[in-house]
């Protein structure tokens, strides 16, 4: 039993090809996908998948980089879809000073409104923090995020913000980059964090994990992520899929 936490089956790379990737990801032990929006129309076709197969949810919200194309309305149309069935979470969200392909002032600005939307709704938060963490952590607990529950997506920080994070009652999400051999700091992460604190995911189409490293990902390889995270902690494949697959239906109120 196996929880890929985070995934863009809508991503164009995907494309025509949705129903053979999740019944190949069925077929090698997942149980759950959280399939996460990225803007309106993504987030609107999540909630489609969503009600189209059993082991799919959805996530509704704006990425930093389309940040800049929210407004008003795309926020009121987002708290529609956040009410729908089998949305579990707003996200993903956060900040991205790396590719700045929008304006860091309204990326904070958007950031602060769609946490204020997930409080609104009572839904927990998925984050994308990328080169911002300062900002995020700041961010998140001036708006008082981490009492509807936050996640921390596809994590790449060092093991003392991850401590900082679940203090606050955080989740940290490994992906597969902790199968790199350049991983010093996720795998330090993963030494360091009790096991029920954190998730496995996939990124979907993307950071595809050894040995597919390469490829386009799929939901199918979290396994690859679960089987290292198990190396690493000393447990078997079993421990880790079931205490992730707990803390992701928990989190994310699945029952």
């Amino acid at each position: 039993m196996l929880f890929d936490s985070h995934a863009h089956l809508n991503d164009a790379r995907f494309e025509g090809e949705q129903e053979k990737i999740i019944q190949n990801a069925i077929a090698h032990g997942i149980s759950y996908i959280l399939n996460a929006g990225a803007d309106f129309e993504s987030s609107v076709k999540s909630i489609e998948l969503a009600h189209k197969y059993d082991r799919v949810y959805a996530s509704v919200g704006v990425h930093p980089h389309d940040a800049e194309n929210m407004d008003d309305i795309t926020l009121a149309l987002l708290k529609g879809l956040a009410r729908k069935p089998k949305v579990v979470a707003i996200g993903e969200i956060g900040l991205d000073y790396y590719y700045d392909h929008s304006p860091r002032d309204i990326q904070k600005e958007w950031f602060r409104r769609q946490i204020g939307l997930a409080k609104e709704v009572n839904l927990p938060i998925i984050i994308h923090d990328r080169d911002a963490n300062d900002d995020v952590m700041r961010i998140l607990k001036e708006e008082k995020a981490f009492d509807t529950g936050v996640v921390l997506h596809c994590f790449s920080g060092s093991v003392e913000l991850a401590r900082q994070y679940i203090k606050l009652g955080a989740y940290i999400s490994i992906a597969g980059p902790v199968t790199f051999k350049n991983a010093r700091k996720t795998v330090e992460v993963v030494e360091n964090i009790p096991l029920e604190y954190l998730f496995v995911e996939t990124d979907s189409p993307y950071l595809t994990p050894v040995p597919f490293r390469g490829k386009r990902n799929e939901m199918a390889y979290v396994r690859y992520v679960a089987e290292k995270v198990a190396e690493i902690k000393g447990l078997s494949l079993e421990e880790v899929a079931n205490q992730t697959t707990e803390n992701a239906k928990k989190f994310f109120g699945i029952k």
